[in-house]
């Protein structure tokens, strides 16, 4: 048998698992790895970012949308501590992804050696494992563990830590694992028994619908269970794609600010129905949302999940089968549900809605998102980066088809662009949109040189408001306009700076000249960047800074 290294072994283990995108920012600890990529190119495609951190991002929004792993390959110390917040966004949001690092040498390990770090204590707490093999026999059976793990049960990230020794010895080539034959299973007959009790027998019952939905490819089966409860659906924090917005059933996103109607219906629900969502702080107002009088049915495959929610009946199974079974158990719904579901809709249809609303600033950021939702293709995927900007987006672009919203959870500057590389890398075909900040731009936009390189084809609409208004709003409402600091920034000529990585490029400084403008960016052919001049002022969707 012929023989391979420990790169060799990680290499082909991934192909045998189904990973074909990596991301990296190359290293000398992980060159034998970098060798075995090379001899692999026409299987693994691989992409160098320009920072470890949007390397992580990218793979996370690749997962997302893909719903299988992309795998990172990064140095040892300032590596993989740069990579370190794209693995945290993975895990708030569930996402399947594998990073792999390059660490010194066996006989220097634990010796405070050359960017040596104790990769067990700082990926523990936000990594859903980390895994080191000690000899190059054992990369196959590590690397095939972590696929395992990253993809199993609650999805996330998995590090895989590489001695740099262990990936360059070669040993006498052994068999590749493959990856398990998965097999959906449905609810056990004793949960689903208890489940349709407590759904037939309420009076309000409320859907509300999350990340897994996505990962169990259900959301045809929970548009069939919400017909068939005449429940209104509620999507979890930054997961509106869950359920297609213009269904009657739609009741809103439980975001950052919950609208009157939201409150008034939650305070006569008596059962809520969990699907797919972790019933995360930011879904659950920090954990008080769901009250002790309400019964909680949990369809998830996590029992953590479960146990954290105190759910009163959890279905552990596969959700798209307990969904369909809960269908067809389940009686029709009464005929008064369907008013309280259908004037929820309408009047979350009028808040979402794209009416004038008075604007300071030259360019009003309501018309922008009406122009964006006009101009993509409903399976046009977007990315959010975090700011107020993104208040626009939550609030009024209309979630058509599943699996095309990529916004992470954990809210961390930076991800929009390389996000939206990902995505798009995911899903080639598809019209990518990053909405992004002048903050989060200057943070990882040179990424446009990535998109560039990489002939990926994604559109940004950078809104700069030279400030971070986020903290900014918060300054201004407890100590007044006198008191902003630390929080304004004086923005580059974003346009200028786009065109130097190779991408075109458009400044909008009013409302009129952002539709042509993006219209252009989407007939380009590769990347583009729409520089839109935007006022603080204005605040966020909730409204603009009181004097």
């Amino acid at each position: 048998m012929a023989r391979m290294s420990g790169g060799d072994a990680l290499v082909a283990t991934l192909i045998e698992h189904g990973v074909t995108v990596g991301f990296t920012v190359p290293g000398e600890s992980f060159l034998a790895v970098l060798e075995a990529l090379r001899r692999a190119r026409n299987s693994i495609r691989l992409v160098n970012a320009r920072h470890e951190g949007s390397a992580a991002f990218a793979a996370e929004a690749y997962g997302k949308i893909a719903l299988k792993p992309a795998a990172v390959f990064v140095s040892r110390g300032p590596g993989a501590t740069n990579a370190s917040i794209g693995i945290h966004t993975a895990m708030q949001d569930s996402t399947p992804l594998l990073l792999f690092v390059g660490d010194v040498p066996r006989r220097v390990q634990d010796r405070e050696a050359f960017q040596g770090v104790d990769y067990r204590r700082f990926f523990g707490a936000i990594a859903k494992a980390v895994i080191q093999p000690f000899c190059a026999e054992d990369v196959a059976e590590a690397t095939a563990r972590a696929w395992r793990t990253a993809t199993s049960g609650r999805p996330g990230p998995v590090v895989v830590v590489l001695p740099e020794d262990v990936t360059e010895a070669e040993f006498e080539g052994g068999t590749i694992p493959r990856p398990p034959r998965q097999t959906a299973a449905g609810p056990s007959p004793d949960a689903l028994a208890d489940a349709v009790a407590a759904i037939a027998g309420a009076r309000q019952p409320v859907i509300v619908c999350g990340e897994m939905v996505a990962l169990h490819r259900a959301h045809d089966a929970l548009v069939r269970f919400a017909d068939r409860t005449a429940a209104p659906v509620l999507a979890a924090f930054r997961r509106q794609d869950c359920f297609p917005n213009a269904h009657p059933a739609y009741a809103g996103h439980l975001g950052l600010t919950r609208e009157p109607y939201i409150g008034e219906l939650w305070a006569t629900a008596d059962v809520v129905v969990a699907v797919g969502s972790r019933l995360d702080d930011m879904t659950t107002e920090e954990f008080t949302f769901v009250r002790p009088d309400q019964t909680m049915v949990l369809l998830h495959p996590d029992p953590d999940v479960a146990a954290a929610a105190g759910a009163a009946v959890h279905l552990a199974a596969d959700l798209r089968l307990s969904l369909d079974a809960l269908t067809a158990a389940l009686p029709a719904a009464p005929n008064g549900r369907l008013a309280v579901r259908d004037a929820v809709h309408a009047r979350e249809a009028a808040h979402a809605g794209f009416a004038q609303r008075p604007s300071i600033g030259a360019v009003d950021m309501v018309k922008v998102v009406e122009a964006v939702a006009a101009q993509v293709p409903d399976d046009a995927l977007i990315a959010t980066d975090a700011g107020t900007f993104g208040s626009w987006v939550y609030r009024h672009y209309p979630w058509r088809q599943p699996s095309t919203q990529v916004a992470p959870e954990v809210g961390a500057m930076g991800a929009g662009v390389p996000g939206a590389i990902g995505a798009s890398l995911a899903r080639p075909d598809a019209t990518v949109v990053a909405f992004v900040g002048d903050g989060g731009f200057l943070m990882t936009g040179s990424e446009l040189a990535t998109a560039v390189e990489e002939a990926v084809p994604v559109k940004v609409v950078l809104c700069d408001n030279a400030a971070y208004a986020s903290i900014l709003i918060h300054q201004h409402r407890r100590y007044g306009a006198e008191a902003y600091h630390g929080v304004t920034v004086k923005s580059p000529d974003f346009a200028l700076l786009a065109r130097g990585y190779g991408a075109a490029a458009w400044t909008v400084r009013e409302t009129a000249e952002f539709a042509p403008a993006f219209r252009a960016a989407l007939a380009h052919d590769g990347p583009a960047l729409v520089h839109v001049l935007t006022d603080v002022r204005d605040g966020s969707a909730n409204g603009p800074l009181q004097k």
